[in-house]
C-alpha cells in the first residue's frame, strides 16, 4: 500500500528540560512528577499566548513550534520568570528548574509528533543554558528586532554532537527593569493546539552491516525500511519517518541520547551478519529511557531468496515487536495515579481487561473506555474498546441483554469507524458487530478490510477466520487462524483463537485436533468456564464422559448459572455443522438438543 510522506517545512523550535530531574525523583518520586508536569502545563500555556504550538510533552522534556523566533524567545523567559516565583514558594528542596533552547531548521510534523534537524539542534542548544537560562542559535539572534529589550551573550562557536559545522550561541536575558514583550502577530497554519502526545513512538534504526560485504548494506536498510513501514500500520504507537531515524546511520550514538533527540520512547536495533550462504540477523527492542532491554532474538536464514528472507524476517519482527510495546506500556500504565490517566491510559487499561471473559472484568473495560470517551469523545481507539467489550460481552451476558448489547456495541464500531477509516481496529470490532446481526458476508468483508489496513495484526486474522468458518469457508478459516497464533504467540487474546480452532475442528469432525487446542485454550485461561466448555464438548465427542462431566461442574463453579446460559448455544447457522460439533453432547445427553 503505497504512502503519503509528510512535508517538511522551516520552523522555530524550541526545546525545554527539566535540570537534573532525576535526583529530583529520587528524593521524592509522587512530589517531583507532579511539580514537572505543573512546570511544562504552564509553559504549554504560555507557549499557546505567545502564537506557538506544544508538539510533545512528556516526563521531562517539551518540544514547540513557533512562526516568530521573537516569539519564541518572549515566551521563554516569561515562563522562565514564573517559575522562579513558584520554585521560591516551595519549602523543600524539589525545585524543577528548566533550561530552554531555540533553534531554526527544517522538522516533520507527523502523528503529533515533531522530529527533524531543528528538534535536534534546539536541544544540543539546550544543553549549553544554565538552570533557568535561554540559549539561542545564530540564525534565531539574526531574526530578532533591535527594538526587543533583550541582552545577549555571545557563546562563541559551538561544535555540537552530530553537526559537522560549529554552531554560534547566544545566551538571552531580559534587560534589567524592561517589561517582557507581548506577542507579535503571525499567520498560522496550525489550526489545532496540541497539549500532549501521550501515546509513546518507536525509531526503527538502520540495521547495521556487520558482514563487511558492502553489498549488503542494501539488505541491512531494507530490513529496517520494511520494519518502519509495517510498525506503520499500528496506528496506536507512531513512528518515527526513515529519514529522521537513518540520520544515526554509522555514528556510534547513545540510545538515551537518540531516544531524546527523536522524542520517542522505544528504539528497535539491530544487525545482519553474513557468513557463506548463510545470514544471521539479530534484533531487539530497547526502552530508549531507561536502556532495558524489552525483547531480543536471532534469525539464522539461508540465502536462497534474499527478498523472501527480507520480507519473512520484518514480518516477524513486527509481529513480535508489537506486543512488547503494549505489555511495556501497560506497565507504566498501572503504575499511574488514577488521576492523572489520559484517554490512552484508560483505553490500554480497557483492552487489557476485555481477554478476561468474566462480568467483573468486563464492567470494568466498559466503565474505562466509557471514561475514555468522556475525556476524548473523538478518539476512535476508545469507541473500538467500547465496541469490543459490548460485542464480546453478548458471549457472557444474561439472554435479556442479547439485544441491547448487539445494538450499543455496533453504533459504538460505526463511530469509531467514521471517525477514523483508516483503522484496523475499528473495522475489526464492526465485522464482529456485523456477525452478531447475522450479515456474515458483511463481516467477512470488514475483517479483509480491517487485514488490508493492518497484514500484521494478529486479531485481524483471527476476526476473519473465525467468520470463514461460520459460513462453511472452514479449511480458509483455520489457516487464519493459525496464522494468528503462529504470529502472535504471546497475544492475550490466544485462547480466544485456540477455541474456535477448536469448534472449527469439530465442526468437520476432527475431533482429536479439536480436543487439543481445547486443552491449550484452558491451559492458557483456566479460570475461563467458556473454555471448559468447549473442552467438555470435545470430551464428548471423543466419549470421555466422565472427564467431559468434570468440566461441566467445573463450569458452573467458576460461574453459576454458566451452563443454562449457553443451553441454547448454536454458533452455526447450517444444522449439519452444529450436529458434528454437539453430536457428543446430545448423544451423551450431556445437553438437551436446541
Amino acid at each position: 500500500m503505497q504512502q503519503t510522506l509528510p512535508s517538511r517545512q522551516l520552523a522555530i523550535i524550541l526545546h525545554a528540560d527539566i535540570v537534573g530531574s532525576t535526583a529530583l525523583v529520587q528524593v521524592d518520586e509522587s512530589v517531583a512528577h507532579y511539580r514537572m508536569q505543573g512546570v511544562f502545563k504552564r509553559f504549554s500555556k504560555i507557549i499557546q499566548q505567545y502564537g506557538g504550538i506544544t508538539h510533545e510533552l512528556r516526563g521531562d522534556a517539551l518540544v514547540a513550534k513557533f512562526g516568530l523566533a521573537s516569539n519564541a524567545v518572549s515566551a521563554s523567559l516569561y515562563f522562565q520568570r514564573e517559575n522562579t516565583r513558584v520554585n521560591s514558594e516551595y519549602k523543600d528542596s524539589i525545585l524543577p528548574e528548566v533550561r530552554v533552547g531555540i533553534a531554526m531548521g527544517e522538522v516533520i510534523i507527523a502523528d503529533n509528533t515533531i522530529t527533524g534537524t531543528g528538534v535536534i539542534l534546539a536541544q544540543r542548544l539546550e544543553q549549553l543554558a544554565l538552570s533557568g537560562g535561554v540559549v539561542i542559535q545564530n540564525a534565531i539572534f539574526e531574526t530578532i528586532p533591535k527594538r526587543l529589550p533583550f541582552e545577549f551573550t555571545n557563546l562563541g562557536e559551538q561544535h555540537l554532537k552530530g553537526f559537522d559545522t560549529p554552531v554560534t550561541g547566544f545566551s538571552v536575558a531580559l534587560t534589567p527593569g524592561a517589561k517582557i514583550p507581548e506577542a507579535d502577530t503571525v499567520i498560522s497554519t496550525d489550526k489545532i493546539q496540541i497539549q500532549e502526545s501521550p501515546k509513546p513512538a518507536i525509531a526503527v534504526l538502520p540495521f547495521k552491516n556487520m558482514s563487511g560485504d558492502p553489498e549488503q548494506e542494501y539488505f541491512s536498510d531494507g530490513i529496517s525500511e520494511d520494519i518502519i513501514t509495517a510498525l506503520s500500520y499500528f496506528r496506536s504507537f507512531p513512528v518515527i519517518s526513515r529519514n529522521s531515524s537513518f540520520s544515526y546511520k554509522n555514528q556510534a550514538t547513545n540510545i538515551a541520547d537518540i531516544g531524546r533527540e527523536l522524542n520517542v520512547k522505544y528504539i528497535v536495533d539491530g544487525g545482519i551478519r553474513k557468513s557463506g550462504s548463510r545470514l544471521r540477523i539479530t534484533a531487539q527492542l530497547i526502552d530508549a529511557e531507561n536502556g532495558h532491554q524489552l525483547w531480543t532474538s536471532k534469525f539464522d536464514r539461508n540465502l536462497d531468496d534474499i527478498f523472501e528472507i527480507q520480507d519473512e524476517i520484518s514480518e516477524i519482527i513486527v509481529t513480535k515487536i508489537q506486543p512488547e510495546l503494549t505489555h511495556a506500556e501497560l506497565e507504566k500504565v498501572a503504575a499511574k495515579r488514577p488521576e492523572n490517566l489520559t484517554a490512552w491510559d484508560l483505553v490500554l487499561r480497557g483492552m487489557s481487561l476485555v481477554t478476561q471473559f468474566s462480568r467483573d472484568e468486563a464492567n470494568q473495560a466498559e466503565s474505562l473506555f466509557r471514561q475514555a470517551i468522556e475525556l476524548d469523545p473523538t478518539y476512535p481507539d476508545a469507541w473500538s474498546g467500547l465496541a469490543w467489550v459490548l460485542l464480546y460481552g453478548v458471549l457472557i451476558c444474561d439472554p435479556g441483554e442479547r439485544e441491547k448489547l448487539i445494538e450499543e456495541g455496533f453504533n459504538a464500531a460505526q463511530k469509531a469507524v467514521k471517525l477514523d477509516d483508516r483503522s484496523a481496529m475499528a473495522h475489526y470490532v464492526l465485522g464482529v458487530g456485523h456477525v452478531w446481526k447475522e450479515d456474515f458476508q458483511a463481516g467477512i468483508r470488514e475483517g479483509e478490510l480491517s487485514i488490508e489496513l493492518n497484514p500484521y495484526n494478529a486479531t485481524a486474522h483471527m476476526g476473519l477466520g473465525n467468520r470463514l468458518d461460520l459460513i462453511g469457508r472452514t479449511d480458509e478459516g483455520i489457516e487464519k487462524l493459525q496464522y494468528a497464533l503462529q504470529f502472535n504467540p504471546r497475544d492475550p487474546r490466544r485462547g480466544l483463537c485456540m477455541v474456535m480452532l477448536s469448534r472449527a475442528n469439530s465442526s468437520i469432525e476432527n475431533y482429536e485436533e479439536a480436543l487439543r487446542w481445547a486443552k491449550e485454550a484452558v491451559s492458557v485461561s483456566s479460570e475461563n468456564p467458556d473454555f471448559h466448555y468447549r473442552l467438555a464438548i470435545c470430551l464428548a465427542n471423543l466419549d470421555c464422559i466422565e472427564e467431559a462431566q468434570k468440566n461441566l461442574q467445573l463450569c458452573e463453579k467458576l460461574k453459576p448459572g454458566f451452563l443454562k446460559e449457553r443451553k441454547a448455544w448454536l454458533p452455526y447457522s447450517n444444522p449439519e455443522r452444529n450436529q458434528k460439533f454437539f453430536q457428543g453432547m446430545w448423544k451423551h445427553n450431556l445437553l438437551e438438543p436446541v
